[in-house]
């Protein structure tokens, strides 16, 4: 996987595929991308592909650590990822405009 940059259009478009229908899932993925979203690279959004092709309560499971990834979800991209969407915030994000 290539850790080149995300060009916008292609961050655009992947930012659409993570809608959630859990409020959970969707506070996680708000919180990835306000840390990552300006260097985020296509190894990152490879990552972020895999997890969003799970089920809503799959992807809670493995975001809350109730669950690590397996089979086809179980790569290093997926892990890098999701390693990342774990991390809780020391100070709150400042609000988006």
């Amino acid at each position: 996987m290539s850790t080149m940059r995300l060009d916008e259009r292609s961050l655009s478009r992947l930012k659409w595929r993570c809608r959630r229908g859990l409020l959970e899932n969707d506070l996680f993925i708000e919180r990835f991308f306000r840390r990552h979203e300006d260097t985020m690279t296509t190894r990152q959004a490879a990552g972020l592909m895999a997890l969003m092709d799970l089920a809503d309560n799959d992807l809670l499971d493995l975001l809350l650590a109730r669950s690590e990834p397996q089979g086809e979800t179980d790569t290093p991209e997926v892990r890098e990822v999701l390693a990342q969407m774990r991390v809780r915030p020391t100070a709150p994000l400042p609000a988006r405009p």
